[in-house]
């Protein structure tokens, strides 16, 4: 099923997101949480894929093991960088031999002292797979508080539109750790007439390392009152996941509260974060 037929048949959904092994030493244990993930019968999950097409393999993998043992619509990532043409079309035709019918179009970080290869920019990724896989939906990233590469706002926004008026079908949030950027985000676009879906991606901080990967990743704002909540139980492993977790439900419960009727959680492969979500939410999205 397209994430789009999915995202206009009303209600509220959650989604997922997992990441695929980077060797065949741990696929087994890494396959047995994606599973458990999807047993849980999320709306949809993505399946990400490593820099420069290293885990390409393992991505469509673990996405066609999830659509076809639990009936679970699922969405490979695919990023270009370090990339050429001929073997994007490649990954584009065997994404959908395995019978996906979604994919998450991504520039994919430039690897240090690496090549671009055949691709600058996501938007040239959206017009191959319009190109070559024209039956696919994509979806496509931006970011609440502009990418890190960009100048500043308005210059992101410009190349989002770029990207979206190739092709893009949805939009997947980078993680942000206060509503009322992402609440600014879309009212921003929306004036410069970007209409497409935009799923807020949402990341359940479960232990203190997490926060600095979450700033290396996005230089995401975090406001002082998630500060002292890790301040105060980041040394407490099990006290941090149960209130990183709350956190992460008050988010998702205020975008409800708001219109927002799409929420997409970066799961970071634990599935017993992803249970507790579902449970905090049990009443809100039956």
């Amino acid at each position: 099923m397209k994430i789009t037929d999915i995202l206009s048949k009303g209600g509220l959904t959650v989604s997922f997101e997992v990441f695929p092994p980077k060797t065949d030493t741990v696929f087994e244990s890494v396959k047995d949480a994606t599973e458990k993930i999807a047993a849980l019968c999320p709306s949809f999950v993505s399946v990400t894929y490593g820099a420069g097409g290293g885990t390409s393999r393992y991505t469509l993998d673990i996405a066609k093991n999830i659509k076809e043992k639990y009936g679970v619509p699922t969405v490979a990532h695919l990023t270009c960088v370090s990339s050429s043409r001929s073997t994007v079309r490649e990954r584009i035709e065997a994404i959908s031999a395995a019978g996906i019918q979604n994919v998450m179009a991504l520039r994919g970080d430039i690897p240090n002292g690496g090549a671009l290869g055949d691709y600058v920019h996501a938007d040239e990724l959206v017009t191959e797979l319009k190109t070559y896989g024209s039956d696919l939906c994509i979806g496509a990233a931006c970011y609440p508080e502009h990418h890190p590469e960009s100048p500043d706002s308005i210059s992101d926004i410009e190349n989002l539109k770029r990207k979206v008026d190739r092709g893009v079908d949805f939009l997947t949030t980078q993680m942000f750790f206060d509503n009322s950027l992402f609440y600014s985000f879309m009212y921003r676009i929306r004036e410069k007439g970007i209409s497409v879906p935009v799923l807020p991606g949402i990341m359940p901080i479960t232990n203190e390392k997490q926060v600095v990967r979450a700033r290396e990743l996005s230089g995401s704002f975090m406001p002082q009152r998630f500060l002292s909540l890790v301040d105060k139980f980041g040394k407490r492993p099990d006290a941090m996941m149960q209130a990183g977790i709350a956190y992460a439900t008050d988010q998702i419960i205020d975008l409800f509260a708001n219109g927002i009727s799409h929420i997409h959680v970066y799961t970071m492969n634990k599935p017993e974060v992803a249970k507790k979500i579902l449970e905090n939410l049990s009443s809100i999205i039956s």
